[in-house]
């Protein structure tokens, strides 16, 4: 879940166990921004979440998933909106050729392995304005009620506006309050590079976490309430970095030596202070998680996990966190798959990539 909505956004719990094939959204009424019950009714209905509404898609060459217009994803988008209280108004998008363009290269470039995944569980790339973040993605699910594959909802005003370095930074600054004397600075490619193509290509990279994690058993479901998940033993990545509290919160396995964990939010506010910053990636250090963003949820951090071990490892490319105090450099984070620390993780993640 980046940039707002970067990643799956998470259903409440109402959606839970819904039937796809209950109701179709054209013929139920229309919900206003004060029923946010009325939009969750809608959304496990709405026809974009039945396996049946792509269609062929499978059948395209990935190039083929990535398509300007969808009015329908429009529909459902402004459902989601009203029942997350997000004060967005999604609406038709028109991408700009160059931009569309981008999209379908940053998806060539990615190595084989992934591709080969994404065959299978891809079913399409569309663009919405207004979507109240950069990427929303979420599962479909057949006739029978099993996860069928999931799609990508893409912002294309906000996918234009930075390269790739500056996404990064203004991503990695946002659960830090800016206090004039710290600063952090994120490198996630060098020289030519560093441009909107592969700001593109690691938001993606993201994105496809959520989607190769359809029907697996990394994690939980994330429509389905941290208190209705029952053992978590069938989820090995889960099990690493995460629990259940007696609450019914989803926990770290490392929140005893990383305090600054349950402060850290992306894009909807920051509730760390710029000096905190330094402590709060000492911290990180301590644990599992490779980057600051995979411990804000365990669906996040699969995803995480996923784009930036394909993005340092398998496509060799940098990550870089630096932060200064005053213009001074007073640490500097890196990728972590080489440490004792992410082992188990990256083991997990190799093994999913090498196939059946």
């Amino acid at each position: 879940m980046n940039l707002g909505r970067l990643g799956a956004m998470l259903l409440p719990a109402l959606l839970a166990g819904a039937s796809p094939h209950a109701l179709a959204a054209k013929d139920a009424p229309a919900c206003d921004r004060a029923q946010p019950e009325c939009a969750l009714s809608l959304m496990r209905v709405h026809p974009v979440k039945t396996l049946a509404f792509w269609k062929d898609a499978l059948a395209h060459p990935l190039a083929e998933r990535v398509v300007i217009e969808s009015p329908e994803l429009v529909d459902f988008l402004t459902l989601d909106t009203i029942a997350q209280a997000i004060p967005t108004r999604p609406r038709p998008a028109s991408p700009s050729p160059g931009l569309v363009a981008d999209v379908r290269s940053a998806i060539a470039e990615m190595p084989a392995e992934v591709q080969r995944l994404l065959e299978r569980k891809l079913l399409g790339i569309r663009f919405v304005e207004d979507l109240g973040g950069t990427g929303f993605t979420d599962w479909v699910y057949d006739e029978r009620g099993r996860p069928g594959g999931a799609f990508i909802v893409l912002d294309p005003s906000v996918l234009a506006r930075r390269k790739a370095n500056e996404w990064a930074t203004w991503k990695e600054r946002s659960p830090f309050r800016d206090d004039g004397a710290d600063r952090l600075d994120a490198t996630i490619e060098t020289g030519a590079r560093d441009d909107r193509m592969h700001a593109i290509q690691y938001i993606l990279l993201h994105e496809f976490g959520h989607v190769l994690s359809v029907g697996e058993h990394f994690h939980p479901s994330w429509s389905i309430p941290p208190s209705q998940v029952g053992p978590t033993g069938a989820f090995p990545f889960f099990e690493l970095s995460w629990k259940v509290s007696s609450e019914g919160r989803y926990v770290s396995r490392f929140d005893g030596q990383f305090p600054e964990r349950s402060r850290v939010v992306y894009y909807f506010g920051p509730k760390l202070d710029g000096r905190e910053m330094a402590a709060t990636y000492g911290h990180l250090e301590r644990t599992n998680f490779p980057t600051l963003y995979a411990a804000t949820h365990p669906g996040d951090d699969f995803a995480e996990s996923f784009a930036n071990y394909v993005h340092t490892v398998r496509m060799g490319r940098p990550f870089e966190i630096r932060l200064l105090h005053e213009g001074r450099a007073v640490k500097v984070y890196g990728p972590c798959w080489s440490e004792e620390r992410c082992e188990a993780k990256r083991a997990i993640l190799e093994k999913m990539l090498q196939g059946p």
